[in-house]
């Protein structure tokens, strides 16, 4: 079994449902060539992005990665979004997030990649 919990969120599968009606409308408009239709099902789609992010940054998304056990049910609340994740996209476009302050090598200006174990097995 995978450590990784990604998805299984109020936010991820509320986006989901929004995006899948949106596309729903705009791919009817597309069959009807209808020009309203499709812009009115891309607005649903930017409309389920836009909800989605809202509800990660109100604690109903989980962080990229692996997370314990006890946090993988959908109904439980993250704890962290008011701090921001550290590496979330989602909370670094909204001021929040902790960036790893990574220094370059000396003299070269490089900045070292680093491994990321995927579970603990490895």
């Amino acid at each position: 079994m995978s450590l990784y919990d990604e998805g299984h969120t109020i936010a991820g599968w509320t986006g989901f449902g929004i995006a899948t009606v949106g596309s729903a409308v705009a791919g009817w408009g597309v069959c009807a060539v209808s020009p309203t239709l499709i812009a009115g099902g891309l607005a649903v789609v930017a409309a389920s992005v836009v909800v989605t992010w809202v509800l990660h940054l109100s604690g109903w998304g989980k962080p990229p990665g692996v997370r314990p056990r006890g946090q993988w049910g959908m109904r439980v609340r993250d704890a962290q979004a008011r701090e921001g994740h550290t590496g979330c996209v989602s909370c670094r476009l909204a001021g929040r997030g902790r960036r790893r302050a990574v220094e370059p090598v000396a003299g070269t200006g490089v900045i070292p990649a680093e491994p990321i174990p995927l579970s603990p097995v490895e």
